[in-house]
């Protein structure tokens, strides 16, 4: 089953990578001064994905969102890679930066994105530093072959192989809004 479901994820991405082929030139000759969008309009790619979720945002939270933004544009990626990673964090720890938490821990992940050190992602020190963290979940977005124009729980599933992979979709339109909220702040 789980082979199944990774020949199923690949053989989406490889189309969304070939559509992504067909209307790259075609996007490249666009006008910016001319064909831009608002940046509402901009990050959402289209309807989100099934029903949504939203959850009201501490001061930590917040500040976590505003962590991932930073490091996203400091990585020179677009605003589809921040809303990506706030409704990935939004799913995996509800944009918490969370430590080790005993018996509910899911085996030894951690941080916003609840990354494992025995999976490579980092040390539990870099893990559990929202910019480190972010940094690493943007550098395995990248080797997503277009990542960019798959639905957002395609693009994060990729990345997470988690146990849960439509999870993600439900975090599509706060993720979105806090991105157009807080890009230019």
């Amino acid at each position: 089953m789980n082979t199944i479901f990774r020949k199923s994820v690949l053989s989406v991405a490889g189309l969304a990578f070939a559509g992504g082929v067909f209307a790259g030139p075609i996007a490249a000759h666009a006008n910016p001064a001319v064909d831009a969008k608002p940046a509402a309009v901009a990050v959402q790619s289209a309807k989100p994905q099934g029903d949504q979720s939203r959850i009201t945002l501490n001061d930590e939270q917040t500040a976590n969102v505003k962590a991932i933004i930073a490091a996203t544009k400091k990585a020179g990626l677009p605003e589809r890679a921040a809303v990506i990673s706030i409704a990935t964090s939004l799913q995996e720890s509800k944009l918490e930066n969370l430590g080790h938490l005993g018996d509910r821990n899911d085996h030894d992940s951690l941080g916003l994105f609840q990354q494992r050190p025995s999976s490579g992602w980092g040390t539990p020190e870099q893990i559990t530093d929202p910019e480190y963290s972010t940094t690493a979940f943007l550098k395995g977005l990248k080797q997503v072959d277009g990542w960019q124009d798959m639905p957002l729980t395609v693009a994060a599933q990729t990345v997470q192989v988690s146990a849960y992979p439509d999870a993600y979709a439900q975090w599509e339109q706060q993720a979105t809004d806090l991105v157009a909220q807080h890009w230019n702040s």
